[in-house]
């Protein structure tokens, strides 16, 4: 669902409300539920989370930076995947399987769980006119930092769907 996001509580509403359904699906599921590769990637839903946690650690870090008023500090990507693991997602995403595939689901969870509530903490820490301002962040590109928040929950969005589709669930 693609949503264009100019009121930071807006924003904040829909992200909450991402990560309430979510929380929702994965509580009333078994760890043998979660941990199955049964998606139709083969991949496990802990799977799943893993990459969005992984992913989710570039927006915390822009928000972290915008509160500090500092460049951002970015997880340290392995260097063969380049600067940028944006060029490379799907380099960049079998990095984070890899990395991330044994890691036990009570860890996975709880660490996606504590980084998204960070997440949503951080943001609503940032006044709103910096959060929709293009120019306030040099490192954003052209690009306001609700953009961040933006993709953060299209990229939750997009899974969940998917998620629910394969399991039989409706939105």
């Amino acid at each position: 669902m693609e949503t264009t996001m100019n009121d930071k509580k807006q924003i904040l509403i829909m992200l909450k409300e991402e990560f309430n359904r979510w929380e929702e699906l994965l509580v009333s599921m078994s760890e043998e539920q979660t941990t199955a590769p049964n998606l139709s990637s083969n991949l496990s839903i802990k799977d799943v989370i893993a990459h969005l946690w992984a992913w989710q650690q570039l927006s915390v870090a822009r928000m972290e930076a915008a509160l500090h008023n500092r460049e951002p500090e970015y997880p340290s990507w392995p260097e063969r995947l380049g600067p940028d693991p944006e060029e490379d997602v799907d380099q960049t995403n079998a990095w984070i399987y890899e990395t991330y595939r044994d890691k036990p689901w009570s860890s996975v969870y709880a660490d996606w769980r504590a980084q998204f509530l960070r997440f949503l903490e951080l943001s609503e820490e940032i006044p709103e006119k910096d959060l929709l301002d293009p120019a306030r962040y040099a490192w954003m590109g052209e690009y306001p930092l609700s953009a961040s928040l933006q993709g953060s929950y299209e990229h939750h969005e997009e899974h969940l769907e998917s998620l629910l589709a394969q399991l039989g669930h409706k939105g």
